[in-house]
């Protein structure tokens, strides 16, 4: 099943930064880009649907470093 989140950064370059770091993320393979202007970031992946999305909770961390909040 494809997953799609948006996240909303208070900042562009906080955004950016978000974006920069999944291109090297560890945890799992994600497609992301700019959405909706500079300070929003679309962000694409495959979930299994089985058990609990830990790829989810690990965006929102990341996300949340970065002053960014899911919307």
């Amino acid at each position: 099943m494809q997953t799609e989140i948006c996240y909303r950064f208070t900042r562009a370059q906080l955004a950016n930064r978000f974006l920069n770091e999944l291109k090297h993320w560890p945890v799992a393979e994600v497609k992301a880009k700019l959405y909706q202007g500079a300070n929003s970031v679309k962000i694409t992946y495959e979930f299994d649907g089985k058990g609990f999305d830990y790829t989810c909770s690990e965006l929102d961390d990341l996300a949340n470093k970065y002053q960014g909040e899911e919307v």
